[in-house]
């Protein structure tokens, strides 16, 4: 976590090509340390094929990009307050609350649709809403995307600096090694049927755990 910045202290020609690389910068480093451990837990208790794990990190990415457009346009109307805001500690309250949801809905029931059968799998809301919220954390990449949106002092440029951060930091490890979670998940699975049962009970737990950790730190 950094400090957050005085946006006169930023270049007054910030490009959007600018922002991108430094939301490059969160997605390389930051934000595959602090996303992992969530992500990581969803993907393993959920048991999907690697498609599903492909897919819930695109989703993630998603609900990522659409928090730093939401940001960036609230900075561009509001200024510096949104950073205040995350700081005092509602970014890590709404983090908690999400990583909550996901766990219990990884456990929730089954249900199996008749006549077909067919048994009702994890859903795509927890990845996007997890992908959402870890938006909030305070960090010094976020603080300088803020600062730049707040220095614009326009809603529509904070907006189209918020995707161009979101998109930069879509790049990140988390594409390949949650796939790579999923596959071991599937190997400790195979011929072990009875495994799945507290695979997924023990993720939801870890989610759990995470959650409530990031609202006690919030609060």
């Amino acid at each position: 976590m950094g400090d957050f910045l005085d946006p006169s202290l930023l270049p007054q020609q910030t490009t959007l090509f600018t922002v991108w690389l430094l939301g490059v910068s969160l997605g390389l480093t930051a934000c595959t340390a602090t996303c992992l451990p969530f992500m990581g837990a969803w993907v393993l208790g959920r048991g999907g094929t690697q498609l599903d794990a492909l897919r819930d990190t695109m989703l993630f990415a998603g609900g990522r990009i659409v928090a730093y457009a939401m940001l960036g346009a609230i900075a561009g109307g509001a200024g510096m307050w949104l950073s205040t805001m995350l700081r005092g500690g509602t970014g890590n309250l709404v983090i908690g609350l999400a990583s909550i949801a996901a766990g219990i809905w990884l456990v929730r029931p089954t249900i199996a649709h008749k006549p077909c059968g067919i048994v009702r799998k994890a859903g795509n809301s927890p990845p996007m809403l997890l992908g959402f919220s870890l938006s909030l954390t305070p960090c010094a990449p976020l603080a300088s995307l803020l600062a730049v949106c707040a220095g614009a002092g326009s809603v529509g440029t904070g907006v189209a600096n918020g995707v161009a951060f979101g998109l930069g930091a879509a790049l990140t490890p988390l594409l390949v090694l949650l796939p790579l979670i999923c596959a071991f998940g599937a190997k400790l699975r195979e011929n072990r049927e009875w495994l799945t049962r507290w695979i997924r009970w023990g993720a939801a737990a870890v989610l759990i755990l995470l959650g409530l950790r990031r609202i006690l730190l919030g609060l």
